[in-house]
C-alpha cells in the first residue's frame, strides 16, 4: 500500500521519514535552477546528485550561474571568474569584480517586511525594506563624521536586534569591517577578541533580557572600552530602556559614549541614496572567532563576495527562501548562523530575530512560529532534544501549517531528534540537518528541498562544493567514517587570518592535513544515498586500543535514556592507552547509581561495539559549553589529562569545567 506523500514513512533502513511531493519539488528554486542550466548549457541533469557533480567539475560555470540567478548587483563584474584554481589556498574567485555587500542587502527598498524583532518579554518590532534602507543611510552619515574608510573595524557587543543589522549594513556600505560577541560574553572573552582587530568604533545597547532577568551591559563596556584605546566612538542604542544613559561610559572613558539617536544624520530622509563603496571581492567584510576555548581564540576573515555568494547559494538552492518567506534562526550575534541569517535579506524574503532564552516559556519559540507565520524555522539540535526531553509537542498545540522547513545545526542531531520531530512537531516537513562552521560563515553539507529525508542523515553535500571523506591516506572512502574534506576551492573560504603575516596559521588550520585539500576537522561518512553523517569533531575522536570512535555515537545512545538530560564523553590517557570516561547530568533529584550505570552500557553495547562502552561512567552537575552552546569535549579532555586551560572567558558557564578537577573516580 503506497503512503501518502509528504507522510512520515517507514523507519526501516533505506527507508526515508520523509520526501517532497512531485508539485513541491517543481515549486522550488532548485528545480527551476536545473531546468534553467539544463537549457542554458545543453544538459539533461535530472536530480540532485547529477546537479552536484556537474557544480564540482564545473564550479565556474556554477557559481557563475549563482551570480546571475541570484542578482548579485556590482559596478563591475570582469571576464575572470576563476583564477589560479589548482591551487588551495591560493586561488581567486572574481579578481576583477567590485561590489558592495550591504548593496546587495539593500537592493529592495518597498513597503514589504524586512526585518521582525521580537523578544523574549513580549516586545515586538517590524520595520520594511524601505524603512531599513532609511535607516541604514542615517547611521553611514554618522559614522562619515568619523571618515571611516574600507578595512577599518567596527565591533557590535550587541545583542540579536534590529539596530545590530542596521550597524552591520552601515558599516558594510562603506566597505568597512564587521565583527560583533553576543552581550553574555565577560569582559576578558571580548578582549581576546576585539582586543586583536582594535576596532574603531563600537556599538552595544544599555542591556539585554535572558530568562527573566534584565542585565547591564554598559558596566562591562565600559571596562572593555578602557582597555581598547583604538575606539574612538562607543554608540548606544536603546533595548531594556527607552532612554540609555551614557553618563557611565562616559565617566569611565571621557567623551567617547554617544547615544544612537545623536550620532545619526537625521537629515537623510527616505529618498536619499546610499553611496555603496566599491569594494573588491576578497576585501574584507567579517571577522569571526573559533571558540578560543583551548587558547587565544583565532581572527577568520571572510570576503565581501564569497560570503555573498555562498550564502545566497544556500538560501535559494538549498533552503529554497523565497520573497514570501519568514526565515528564522534561534542564534546570537556570536554566532556564524546570525551572519547567514541576515544573507536572507539579499532574496527579499522577512527575516525574523528573537532575543532571549530558547525556553524563557517552554514553547516561546514555537508560540513565536505560529504567530509570525514562520515557514524556515533554524535552531540548534540541542534545543530540538531540549524539546523532547519537555515533553513538547508542537503538533497537538500549535497551529504551525505555514512551517515548510526546520533547519538544525551546532552538533550532530540524532536519529531520535529525526523522529521526535516528525512525530511531534510537524509530519509534513522538511528537516534538514546542516553543519559546516565559522570558518567558511556556511555549510558543507546541508538540506536539499528536491530530496527525500533520511533518519540520521544530512540531506546532501553542498552545491559547488568538492566535499568528500577521505581515509588516512588521503584517499576517498564511502560507507566509512573518515576525515570531511574538500578537495577544491571554493569562494567561502576565509581570505586570511588576522595578523598571521605568512599565512601559516591558516595553512595548519586546513591545510596541514593533506596538500591542496581542505580538511575541516569534522568525522564523517557519505552513505549509500549520497547523504551524510556527521560523527563529531576529528579532534574529539575517542581512540580505544587504536579504533576511531566519534563522540556522536555515544551521545545517540545515551541521551535516549530516561532521567539523562545530556552528557560528555572524552577519552582519558590511561596505561599506555586511551579509555572512555562518560559524565552525564541527570533530571533533579536523580543520583547514578549502579543499576543505571549498567543500563548506560548495556544500552551502548547493545547498539555500538563493545569498544564504544564507556569505562567510567560519571554524574556531574553541569557540562561546560561555549557561548554559542556547543560542548567543549577538548576543554574537558584537558583538564581531566592535568593539562591547564588559560581561557576560560570564552565558555558560557566557565564554573563548570572546574566540576571536572580532581575527581576521585578518575584515579581508578
Amino acid at each position: 500500500m503506497t503512503q501518502p506523500v509528504g507522510q512520515p514513512l517507514s523507519q526501516q533502513l533505506g527507508q526515508p521519514l520523509w520526501q517532497p511531493s512531485q508539485s513541491r519539488i517543481e515549486q522550488t528554486n532548485l528545480w527551476r535552477f536545473i531546468q534553467s542550466i539544463n537549457a542554458s548549457h545543453h544538459l539533461n541533469i535530472t536530480d540532485y546528485h547529477q546537479l552536484h557533480q556537474w557544480s564540482v567539475d564545473y564550479s565556474e560555470l556554477f557559481w557563475d550561474q549563482i551570480w546571475q540567478q541570484c542578482n548579485v548587483i556590482s559596478s563591475h563584474k570582469g571576464n575572470v571568474i576563476l583564477q589560479h584554481g589548482d591551487k588551495m589556498p591560493g586561488a581567486k574567485w572574481y579578481p576583477e569584480a567590485k561590489l558592495n555587500f550591504a548593496a546587495n542587502l539593500l537592493k529592495f527598498r518597498d513597503s514589504s517586511i524586512a526585518l521582525i524583532y521580537c523578544g523574549e518579554d513580549g516586545a515586538r518590532q517590524q520595520i520594511s525594506y524601505a524603512q531599513l534602507y532609511q535607516r541604514v543611510a542615517q547611521l553611514v552619515g554618522g559614522l562619515k563624521k568619523y571618515n571611516l574608510k574600507p578595512g577599518d573595524r567596527v565591533a557590535g557587543f550587541m545583542p540579536n536586534v534590529i539596530d545590530t543589522v542596521v550597524a552591520m549594513l552601515a558599516t558594510a556600505s562603506l566597505g568597512a569591517v564587521w565583527s560583533s560577541c553576543s552581550p553574555d560574553f565577560g569582559i576578558n572573552g571580548v578582549l581576546d577578541r576585539f582586543g586583536q582587530i582594535e576596532p574603531r568604533l563600537l556599538f552595544t545597547t544599555d542591556g539585554y533580557f535572558y530568562n527573566g532577568k534584565i542585565l547591564n551591559s554598559l558596566e562591562r563596556v565600559a571596562g572593555i572600552a578602557a582597555q581598547l584605546p583604538s575606539i574612538e566612538a562607543i554608540v548606544v542604542c536603546d533595548h531594556v530602556t527607552q532612554a540609555a544613559d551614557v553618563t557611565l561610559l562616559n565617566d569611565a572613558v571621557p567623551n567617547k559614549a554617544i547615544h544612537l539617536k545623536d550620532f545619526i544624520d537625521t537629515a537623510i530622509d527616505n529618498k536619499a541614496d546610499i553611496d555603496f563603496v566599491d569594494c573588491s571581492f576578497d576585501d574584507p567584510l567579517y571577522i569571526m572567532y573559533s571558540s578560543g576555548t583551548t587558547g587565544v581564540p583565532k581572527c577568520i576573515v571572510h570576503g565581501i563576495g564569497g560570503t555573498l555568494l555562498q550564502h545566497n547559494k544556500e538560501h535559494f538552492l538549498h533552503t529554497d527562501v523565497k520573497p514570501n518567506d519568514v526565515l528564522f534562526y534561534y542564534t546570537t550575534c556570536g554566532w556564524m548562523m546570525w551572519n547567514w541569517l541576515i544573507s536572507g535579506l539579499s532574496l527579499g524574503c522577512t527575516v525574523l530575530l528573537y532575543d532571549g532564552s530558547p525556553f524563557k516559556t517552554p514553547s516561546i519559540l514555537m508560540d513565536m512560529a505560529e504567530k509570525e507565520k514562520v515557514t524556515i524555522f533554524g535552531t540548534s539540535a540541542k534545543y530540538i532534544a531540549a524539546m523532547e526531553k519537555a515533553c513538547i509537542k508542537p503538533a497537538q498545540s500549535h497551529n504551525l501549517q505555514h512551517l515548510n522547513t526546520i533547519l538544525s545545526t551546532g552538533s550532530p542531531l540524532s536519529h531520535e531528534s529525526f523522529d521526535y520531530v516528525y512525530k511531534h512537531v510537524k509530519h509534513d516537513v522538511l528537516l534538514a540537518s546542516i553543519s559546516g562552521g565559522t570558518d567558511i560563515v556556511s555549510c558543507f553539507a546541508l538540506g536539499c528541498p528536491i530530496l527525500p529525508v533520511y533518519r540520521g542523515e544530512l540531506q546532501c553535500r553542498g552545491l559547488g562544493m568538492a566535499v568528500d571523506i577521505f581515509d588516512d591516506n588521503g584517499q576517498p572512502i564511502r560507507q566509512t567514517k573518515g576525515e570531511l574534506v574538500c578537495s577544491a576551492p571554493f569562494p567561502a573560504m576565509p581570505i586570511y587570518f588576522w595578523q598571521d603575516q605568512d599565512g601559516q596559521k591558516y595553512h595548519h588550520a586546513y591545510f596541514g592535513q593533506f596538500d591542496n585539500v581542505w580538511a575541516h576537522g569534522d568525522y564523517g561518512e557519505i552513505t549509500q544515498h549520497g547523504g551524510v553523517i556527521i560523527h563529531g569533531r576529528s579532534d574529539a575522536v575517542l581512540n580505544p586500543g587504536g579504533v576511531r570512535i566519534g563522540t556522536a555515537e555515544i551521545y545517540r545512545q545515551v541521551e535516549v535514556i530516561e532521567g539523562v538530560l545530556e552528557s560528555i564523553v572524552i577519552g582519558q590517557n590511561w596505561q599506555d592507552d586511551v579509555r572512555v570516561i562518560l559524565f552525564v547530568v541527570l533530571r533533579q533529584g536523580l543520583v547514578l547509581n549502579e543499576a543505571l550505570i549498567q543500563t548506560i552500557k548495556q544500552q551502548v553495547r547493545a547498539n555500538t561495539t563493545p569498544r564504544h562502552v564507556p569505562a567510567k561512567v560519571i554524574q556531574v552537575a553541569a557540562i561546560p559549553r561555549t557561548i554559542s552552546g556547543k560542548i567543549v569535549e577538548l576543554a574537558v579532555k584537558k583538564v581531566i589529562n592535568g593539562e591547564a586551560i588559560n581561557n576560560k572567558d570564552a565558555l558560557a558557564n566557565p564554573e563548570a569545567l572546574d566540576l571536572f578537577i580532581n575527581l576521585p573516580e578518575l584515579l581508578s
